[in-house]
């Protein structure tokens, strides 16, 4: 009983080589230019110095990017404002490997390199397959990570391919690093920047942000950010009137009808202070914490017009969290020591329409029927969700480092992690009978309450070895215990269900039930655990023909932890791995005014962990096949002239399952044997099926011009350019069929500015020819069934597109001081 997530094409290809080639647009995996100058000053920080080399910490060290041998994506805070980066949105756009889908803010599932089944996210389903962390600090939470504003932020890595012996359980196919800037005692100093925005067929919106660096002492150093963010909505609730044919009721919307009715309301803070206890040792404590309050659907529904929904219930979403983290950096001897803990807390309250379930199963097999009050009159079977997540997250990581200047280099450490989810999901029909209603509830036809924790442990290391003056062998490993349970109710009242919910509760030896050992809960129906010990590894040579040119060959490997089926009849399903062959380079060349970075690769994902809507709704997962993706991705940046900067960056990724998926067999892929009822095994995507969600080709193009202004100003104009390819919806043929693919599509920002150094204001346009790019779909029940492959009822199939924020004008202030 779960709502299944599931981008309108541009101009095409030619428009977009002219427009490359007239607006100078560019962008690409080194995004990340320069560091800032040491002395920061309110006219320099954040100011590009030349060609200076970009400082990244994707291997746990500070590092020059052009001498990591991975393919990262790094863009700093210069670029962050550059290319008006608020959110996850924005800078997704920007990463070629990175694919997504989302039903909202807050709702994105993140993929890496074509690494995506089309799974569904439940809360009861696998571990998410890329890991985001806040500076050292994961947010990863069981079904996604945290929407964090992007404003002072000192760069965003991306970390392509497995980061599993570095990173862990949820990064096998990748990382996200966001990295803040820190307190400074080098100085006072603030900036503040207001904007004011218009959404093309929407509203408007603003931004208000602001941060202060202050010295407290020689030693102390604090730093306060803030920011306030309104979204406009763009999307139409319009009237509509649904027939429910067992009872005859007429049931209307007129109540919920609005215009741009999906706004959302965003505003949160960071607080940090760093403490120099000497000249080694140095301690950074940090608070953040955001709300985010979205309204309505971010979908468009299919048969409507554009940007419009019929919604019969409200829907909204109130997303509040806080992370408490602490650094504790140091040297022991000549090694460097590194401490890294924190406790995120996390609560989510929402609701969510649910009629297309209640209409369709009314229309097409008289579910409406078995809905009555206690009169045994039959009811309005409108059904809708109220939903509380409750989520906490608490890690530690100890690690040292040797000595980064020595022939032979070495990081270990180790780390600890435990991460819950207080579950529950109302599933609520008005005014039904109390023998229906789900006991201890008002009105719910379904309760879930469960609570899942997922334990992990792990020692890691590794080693690197200048074999000679130009090559560089690396050898690391991950030795993991994962330790994952579920417990608590899902299900019906057994005056509804005489096999699920209640019904199949625990019981005595004389009958009666259990305690429930879940609050809230009605008894307990559901108490698994599973849990494994193993490891993983990872090979890396390098070879540097010079300070400006190397290559590498990588073979590595990522996991992703087994977990729990709250489906009785089910086993728990296993770990899933990722192994990645992968050859690149890293070259700079004319002093640094040309860089060019490129890798090719191979992925074979073994034992896909694969979710979908199985019987009763209920989400399952089975390891179910294997695939292999094969692809290439490159970047470039260019500096012809000084003023001009033209960058770009593509990925190219061919993701194929490599055996038969099939309805029934679990680890034997073939569709022939019947189950063991002698329910045929149907084949649901034969070996050679595209994995769902990445398209084969995702490119981007930004280019910048600055010239001086008269003897006290800089003015700019930017240009930049996203195509995203075709992808499909599902992994099986028959959903994939009523799902439609998602077209390929183009979209355009420009913006222009002026800037005395202390002062600043830009004019931009985000999604300059308001392309209604697809980014997700999404269907409330079986597509089987809401989907009405066969065309039974009047009001069609409802499928639910998520789309890019149409075109956005809007002029932003700034000041440091």
């Amino acid at each position: 009983m779960a709502f299944a997530l599931r981008g309108n094409s541009g101009f095409g290809i030619i428009g977009a080589a002219l427009l490359a080639s007239t607006m100078l647009c560019t962008t690409g995996t080194a995004f990340a230019q320069e560091a800032p100058p040491a002395e920061p000053t309110p006219t320099n920080r954040g100011v590009s110095s030349g060609d200076g080399e970009i400082i990244v910490t994707a291997q746990k060290r500070a590092e020059n990017l052009q001498s990591v041998p991975i393919a990262i994506t790094a863009i700093t805070t210069e670029k962050l404002d550059q290319l008006q980066v608020t959110d996850f949105d924005d800078y997704a756009r920007f990463v070629p490997s990175l694919s997504y889908q989302t039903s909202g803010p807050g709702f994105a599932n993140v993929y890496f390199r074509g690494v995506a089944s089309g799974e569904n996210a439940n809360h009861s389903t696998s571990l998410p397959s890329v890991g985001t962390y806040l500076d050292e600090q994961p947010i990863t939470t069981i079904t996604g990570a945290l929407d964090v504003h992007v404003f002072d932020i000192a760069r965003v890595e991306a970390l392509a391919g497995p980061q599993g012996t570095l990173y862990g359980a949820s990064s096998q196919a990748g990382t996200i690093r966001i990295i803040t800037n820190k307190p400074d005692t080098s100085g006072f100093y603030g900036e503040a920047n207001v904007e004011l925005n218009n959404v093309a067929h929407g509203d408007w919106g603003y931004i208000g942000e602001a941060f202060v660096n202050a010295p407290l002492s020689e030693n102390v150093a604090a730093r306060v950010v803030g920011w306030y963010k309104k979204d406009a909505g763009y999307i139409d609730n319009i009237p509509g009137t649904l027939h429910f044919p067992s009872s005859g009721i007429d049931f209307s919307n007129s109540a919920l009808v609005e215009d741009n009715y999906n706004d959302v309301e965003t505003y949160g803070g960071r607080a940090a202070l760093k403490i120099d206890l000497n000249d080694n040792w140095t301690i950074t404590p940090q608070v953040m914490g955001q709300k985010q309050v979205s309204h309505g659907s971010f979908a468009q529904e299919s048969g409507l017009k554009d940007l419009q929904v019929q919604q019969f219930n409200p829907e909204r979403s109130n997303d509040r969290w806080v992370q408490a983290a602490l650094t504790v950096e140091g040297k022991i001897g000549s090694f460097d020591m590194t401490y890294a803990g924190s406790y995120l807390d996390r609560r989510v309250d929402g609701a969510v329409d649910y009629v297309d379930y209640a209409y369709f199963y009314d229309k097409l097999a008289g579910y409406g029927e078995y809905f009555y009050d206690n009169n045994g009159d039959l009811v309005n079977p409108n059904q809708y969700i109220k939903f509380t997540d409750r989520y906490t997250k608490q890690s530690h990581e100890l690690r040292f480092a040797s000595p980064a200047d020595k022939p032979v280099r070495l990081i270990a450490g180790g780390f600890y992690q435990r991460q819950t989810h207080n579950i529950e999901q109302n599933y609520i029909i008005d005014n039904i009978a109390d023998v229906i209603t789900v006991p201890g509830t008002d009105s719910n036809i379904w309760l879930t309450k469960q609570f899942r924790v997922d334990r992990d442990y792990a020692a890691f290391g590794e080693i690197t070895a200048d074999v000679t003056d130009k090559f560089s062998l690396t050898l690391g490993t991950r030795i993991y215990k994962y330790d994952n349970s579920l417990i608590g109710f899902f299900g019906y009242s057994d005056g509804y269900s005489s096999r699920t919910g209640v019904a199949a509760c625990f019981r005595d030896a004389n009958g009666n039930f259990l305690p429930a050992e879940v609050k809230g809960s009605p008894c307990t129906n559901l108490d698994k655990r599973t849990k494994d010990t193993d490891f993983i590894h990872k090979i890396n040579a390098t070879y540097k023909f010079n300070d400006d040119a190397l290559v590498y060959a990588t073979v590595s490997r990522g996991f992703r932890p087994g977990g729990v089926n709250r489906r009785g009849t089910l086993p728990p399903y296993q770990p899933d791995f990722i192994d990645n062959y992968e050859i690149g380079f890293k070259t700079s060349w004319l002093d640094k005014r040309l860089r060019l970075n490129a890798a090719i690769y191979q992925l074979d994902w073994t034992d896909i962990q694969l979710s979908f809507l199985g019987a009763n709704g209920l989400s399952e997962v089975r390891n179910a096949g294997d695939a292999r993706i094969r692809g290439a991705e490159f970047d470039f940046y260019i500096r012809p002239v000084d003023g001009l900067t033209i960058s770009g960056g593509a990925a190219y990724n061919d993701a194929k399952i490599t055996k038969d998926f099939c309805l029934i067999a679990n680890q034997q892929f073939d569709c022939t044997i019947p189950g063991a009822d002698g329910t045929p095994n149907d084949l649901l995507a034969p070996a050679g099926t595209r994995l769902p969600i990445t398209s084969k080709f995702k490119g981007n193009i930004v280019g910048r011009y600055q010239f001086p202004v008269g003897t006290t100003m800089n003015g700019h104009f930017q240009a930049s350019f996203v195509h995203e390819g075709r992808r499909t919806s599902d992994l099986r043929l028959l959903e994939r069929e009523i799902t439609g693919a998602m077209p390929s599509y183009n979209t355009v920002d420009v913006n222009a500015g002026l800037t005395n150094g202390t002062w600043s204001v830009e004019l931009f346009a985000r999604n300059l020819f308001d392309t209604l790019g697809e980014i997700g779909r999404g269907i409330q029940c079986l597509e089987t069934v809401c989907g009405d492959p066969l065309g039974q009822t009047a009001i069609g199939p409802k499928i639910y597109t998520f789309v890019s924020q149409p075109r956005t004008i809007g002029l932003k202030v700034g000041t440091k001081f």
